[in-house]
């Protein structure tokens, strides 16, 4: 290998059922140089199974950053065997119970306590809190991260800081009351439980059934959401980002002067491809305008992790608006699958399986 820059990323698989998560490792820099970032890490197992290639495939016990997207168990738990198992640099993750004493007045419940807040989050997302107490003990330096910061090549795109703290954080599922922005997140949820037979209407190259007033829970919009250019290719991670955050990093990136649809090489898809989290506009200023057919020139890579027995992850709907412009979509279910730009060839590895195409997707009623 050369001394030029190269990158690889890896999604592990996450649970062997339809729930899905995420557990991404990523190495990147040149030979004899390299960094170490792992991004989110599913359940304990997909956490052990991160060490396991980290050691194998990058020949380290170093990981110089760790990052926790938001603090949904299903990326959160993984991480501590990260933290237990591999010596680490420094991890980054949104501690909401930190902000206990601002957002209590939001509540207008006089019974609720700066401690009593923080005792609750911390208790409802305890695998988060479990990576703050390790990290502790480890003597690991802990950092938030909103909009602006460096964690080596990536700069956090999404979420600021003022909105997380005075929007997100009260909206959190977790926290003590609802607002009415998560309604149709409940609906959603409730109406899986029905287990109503799917519905599937036509879908055409031409014709586009994402909605542009989909919603998701305040947990997943605090999504950490990360940009990096190495060596002249843009990646972009979302974990489970919804609109709102992503046209957040829009704004971000394009004051920054970046254009996301000219620099873009690859892009993790939001939320296990749900339909709730993406829109036509918000695709067409991260991923770029449709293609005129659907043999067109492929120029990015979309990888998404969903479970491997997964029903409603990812959405046909979904991967086909990806296709539309221009990705070639790679999912996990049940496999690793790697992306790799000048990085040294593994024996034993071939091609994944590449999503095409779906003329039937689901209908939204």
């Amino acid at each position: 290998m050369s001394n030029s820059l190269g990158y690889e990323i890896d999604f592990l698989p996450v649970g062997n059922g339809d729930r899905s998560g995420d557990a991404i490792a990523m190495r990147y820099g040149s030979p004899n140089n390299y960094k170490v970032i792992v991004y989110d890490g599913g359940t304990k197992e997909s956490g052990k199974a991160l060490v396991d290639h980290i050691r194998t495939h990058y020949g380290t016990n170093r990981v110089d950053y760790v990052i926790n997207s938001h603090p949904d168990t299903d990326h959160a738990s993984g991480l501590s065997v990260v933290l237990e198992q591999l010596d680490v640099g420094e991890l980054w993750m949104h501690q909401p119970w930190n902000y206990s004493s601002i957002i209590r007045d939001y509540f207008h419940d006089g019974r609720i306590t700066d401690n009593s807040l923080a005792e609750r989050l911390r208790s409802k997302m305890a695998a988060a809190y479990y990576l703050e107490k390790l990290a502790e003990e480890k003597n690991i330096p802990v950092y938030a991260p909103f909009q602006g910061e460096k964690i080596g090549c990536f700069t956090v795109l999404s979420p600021k800081e003022d909105w997380y703290i005075h929007e997100l954080v009260a909206d959190f599922q977790k926290s003590p009351t609802k607002k009415q922005s998560d309604i149709s997140f409940i609906i959603e949820s409730f109406s899986k439980g029905l287990n109503r037979a799917t519905q599937w209407i036509s879908e055409q190259w031409d014709i586009e059934s994402l909605r542009e007033d989909v919603t998701t829970s305040a947990e997943n919009e605090s999504s950490v959401i990360l940009f990096a250019q190495i060596d002249g290719k843009g990646i972009l991670l979302t974990g489970d980002a919804g609109v709102h955050a992503l046209s957040a990093a829009i704004q971000n990136a394009e004051a920054r002067n970046i254009l996301l649809p000219d620099t873009l090489n690859f892009i993790q898809v939001p939320h296990h491809g749900s339909r709730h989290n993406v829109s036509t506009s918000v695709l067409d200023r991260i991923v770029g305008k449709r293609k005129a057919t659907n043999d067109s020139q492929i120029t990015k890579t979309a990888f998404v992790s969903a479970g491997k027995i997964s029903s409603t992850h990812p959405r046909p709907s979904v991967i086909n608006a990806f296709i539309r412009r221009g990705a070639r979509v790679v999912q996990t279910k049940g496999s690793t699958i790697c992306h790799s730009h000048n990085m040294p060839s593994r024996t034993g590895w071939k091609s994944a399986e590449v999503m095409t195409f779906s003329a039937q997707v689901e209908s939204w009623d």
